[in-house]
């Protein structure tokens, strides 16, 4: 498919009059005045704005299917998150039975060595749990959290480390110094998270290797002006990547605004968190074992506690577009390029050669219009 007259976003900015050609599921050449082939298709844009595939990094479920669920729950992530605009996700855990764990990893793994056509790429597992403080657990089962440990670790991942591309870990633990340093020579990438961990603390993680914080001031110590905690290390060491979800209800406009205003687009990645009720109506559903009820756009336990969110990533794009008020350079950054980046990707979340499919097509009043891959309008 030859595409021409777009805006794409490439390298950080919108490029006016760009032509770019998909074919085999990946992007294979942008410029101007690219040559059609012969029964080729071709799309005008007539100026709408064209982003690279949304990257997820920190999603548990989608429409239904849970990754704890295993293989063929993956499967059904990759194919609707496709619909939707992904182009990359990391499927993530919950606290569970070792057992369980080690089924979602390998079901993960499967998917991962086995694409699907026209599915969101898994670039490995996100395991959220179980090396997460007890006291800090939010909605994750507390009875599975406990200390990490690399020989349990390789048990779950069947000695197979590249299965898990991100890791969240409190690191307050006894052992977590060795465990971090173990880890991340290994490729997996360390995230400060479900913890009550000091700044100090923080700021020692990153020292032996962390380089991301998950659901930035959600599950964590609090920001305080003698005590900055996880949130204050996140805003000013420069080492770490902060994740948020931007569905207006984990955090206020403001905060977002402060840790976009800290960081800057580049170290601040936007996720979903969702569980399967995303992209479906409220009611009740499930996450970890555990009842959810979904009200209002709101995920929560019988306690009230946050359970994850029915946000997607086109609706956390428009959200920091129009209602917090975010350059949407900097929002398209945050849901594409600065994902990937943060787990080492340089080529999925970007616009270039060899960048998956699907791309999103936005008016130029920042409302999606369509998904486009090589097949769009069969």
């Amino acid at each position: 498919m030859l595409i021409r007259n777009a805006a794409a976003f490439i390298g950080g900015r919108f490029r006016e009059g760009t032509e770019l050609r998909l074919m085999h599921g990946k992007v294979q050449e942008i410029g101007a005045g690219l040559d059609k082939g012969l029964y080729e298709a071709e799309v005008d844009l007539a100026g709408d704005y064209l982003l690279p595939g949304f990257v997820d990094v920190h999603i548990h479920a989608f429409q239904g299917h849970d990754a704890m669920a295993g293989e063929q729950a993956v499967r059904q992530m990759a194919r609707r998150l496709y619909r939707e605009g992904v182009a990359a996700f990391l499927p993530t855990t919950m606290s569970a039975p070792k057992t369980e764990t080690a089924a979602a990893l390998a079901g993960i793994r499967a998917v991962m060595e086995r694409p699907d056509a026209r599915s969101a790429r898994v670039l490995g597992a996100h395991m959220e749990a179980p090396y997460l403080n007890p006291d800090r657990c939010g909605a994750q089962r507390k009875e599975f959290l406990h200390a990490p440990d690399p020989a349990e670790f390789l048990r779950l991942c069947a000695d197979q480390t590249d299965t898990v591309r991100l890791l969240t870990l409190a690191p307050e633990w006894p052992g977590a110094e060795a465990f971090v340093r173990w880890a991340t020579a290994r490729g997996v990438t360390v995230s400060i998270g479900h913890t009550a961990a000091t700044a100090a603390q923080t700021h020692q993680a990153a020292d032996w290797g962390a380089s991301h914080v998950t659901h930035t001031f959600n599950a964590q110590t609090a920001l305080h002006h003698r005590e900055p905690g996880v949130p204050g290390a996140a805003l000013t060491d420069e080492r770490l990547y902060a994740e948020f979800i931007g569905d207006g209800i984990h955090l206020h406009p403001d905060v977002i605004k402060l840790l976009l205003n800290a960081k800057g687009a580049a170290r601040v990645v936007a996720v979903t968190d969702a569980m399967e009720a995303a992209g479906m109506p409220d009611g009740e559903y499930a996450l970890g074992g555990q009842q959810v009820f979904v009200k209002a756009g709101e995920a929560r336990l019988a306690d009230g506690t946050l359970a994850g969110s029915v946000l997607t990533m086109p609706e956390a794009l428009r959200n920091m577009i129009h209602r917090f008020g975010i350059a949407p350079e900097q929002a398209v950054m945050m849901a594409t390029q600065t994902p990937a980046e943060s787990i080492g990707e340089r080529v999925i979340g970007h616009m270039t050669v060899g960048s998956p499919a699907p791309l999103t097509r936005w008016s130029r009043d920042w409302q999606r219009m369509t998904v486009i891959d090589e097949h769009s309008g069969d």
